[in-house]
């Protein structure tokens, strides 16, 4: 078997024994992935990685002897792996994981959900995606090679929830909407959650309105809101349906729901919307980047950062087309060079930039949005 060929080798560390071979069964029905082993606690873990050092680990935060969050940090310090957190903590200890990702993990999932089939099913394409993520991530500044052409089931297309307006219908909208106040539209993945945190803390508090879609289970979205608010000069929030988009204000997209800009007049709002995952996600970056082309055409920024995966690709463009100006992350500082990758092979960025200077670029922007010509850079 040829390197890319190799499966992704997942340690599964969890003191359940319900969990661990849930996420067994899961993980190796998927042809790319292999269980490693299992562990019940970080100390057997610890004398696994001994003898194997796996590609990704499946970590829980709450365990006897030793809890997650603080085996991660010692990994991180001492021996680098990628570490997904897999946890069934509620709303009230999301705070947890929000440290669990400042320390180094590169994603979250939920343990797996086994009332009905339906539920299972997205349990399961959920954590095999964020396995293969993961296993393709940079830490600490160490490349990793880039990912194998991965199998992948079919996906729904944002048609799914919002339906597609012509090319021809699209470049209209550069004429037909009349001037408002700017939108600035970040889609983001594995990796985001720190990505998001550095652009969103250099920004002014005058910033334009701002909507997000970061890849994350519900109850999760609103504890890394409420962990950004805390940090920015911009006031953020997870969104709800009616909320406005206004200057100083940065909404996030609740977890498991799609979120779609709306306008009426010059007023912006937001509506959070049940459906399918489009893109193999809900919330959908697609789904945000469609709306924003249809309700803000011209008015409009927007941004992909790093991420696996090819969400956003498609409406980045037609955001392009209707007038938008378009940036992504550069491969250098993305943890997964996947989802700006793809947009710009379809053709919808203007601009790629370091993750270092997007929030300068997104300054400029907000400057000069009303200029004649502003996005002609």
């Amino acid at each position: 078997m040829s390197e890319a060929q190799k499966k992704i080798r997942v340690l599964i560390v969890d003191d359940s024994a319900s969990v661990r071979t849930t996420l067994s069964e899961i993980i190796d029905a998927d042809p790319d992935l292999e269980v490693m082993a299992t562990a019940s606690d970080p100390y057997v873990a610890v004398e696994r990685i001994r003898h194997e050092v796996p590609d990704v680990i499946f970590l829980d935060v709450e365990m006897p002897r030793m809890d997650g969050l603080t085996f991660l940090r010692k990994l991180m310090s001492q021996r680098p792996v990628p570490v997904v957190i897999c946890s069934s903590l509620a709303e009230a200890g999301s705070d947890t994981l929000m440290q669990a990702l400042e320390a180094g993990a590169v994603d979250v999932v939920t343990k797996p959900r086994v009332d009905t089939a339906q539920f299972l099913l997205e349990s399961s394409m959920r954590i095999c995606d964020a396995a293969k993520a993961a296993a393709h991530a940079k830490l600490r500044g160490l490349k990793k090679a880039p990912p194998p052409q991965l199998r992948v089931e079919a996906k729904l297309t944002a048609d799914a929830v919002i339906p597609a307006l012509s090319a021809a219908r699209l470049a209209a909208l550069k004429h037909s909407l009349p001037a408002t106040d700017p939108i600035i539209a970040i889609g983001a993945s594995t990796g985001g959650t720190e990505a998001l945190r550095e652009v969103l803390e250099a920004l002014p508090a005058d910033t334009p309105g701002i909507v997000i879609v970061q890849h994350m289970p519900e109850k999760f979205t609103n504890a890394f809101a409420r962990r950004l608010d805390t940090l920015c000069q911009t006031s953020i929030k997870e969104a709800e349906t009616g909320d406005q988009v206004v200057q100083g204000r940065v909404l996030i997209a609740p977890g498991n729901q799609h979120m779609a800009l709306r306008r009426t007049g010059s007023r912006y709002t937001v509506e959070i919307v049940d459906g399918p995952h489009v893109s193999r996600h809900r919330p959908s970056v697609d789904v945000l980047f469609r709306s924003v082309a249809q309700a803000a055409g011209g008015n409009a920024m927007g941004v992909i950062l790093t991420g696996m995966g090819d969400d956003g690709a498609r409406s980045l463009l037609e955001m392009r087309q209707a007038g938008a100006y378009t940036v992504a992350q550069d491969e250098e500082s993305c943890i997964v060079f996947g989802m700006p990758k793809e947009a710009i092979d379809h053709g919808g960025v203007m601009k790629v930039l370091p993750l270092n200077r997007i929030a300068a670029e997104i300054t400029a922007y907000a400057r000069t949005a009303r200029e004649p010509h502003a996005v002609a850079r």
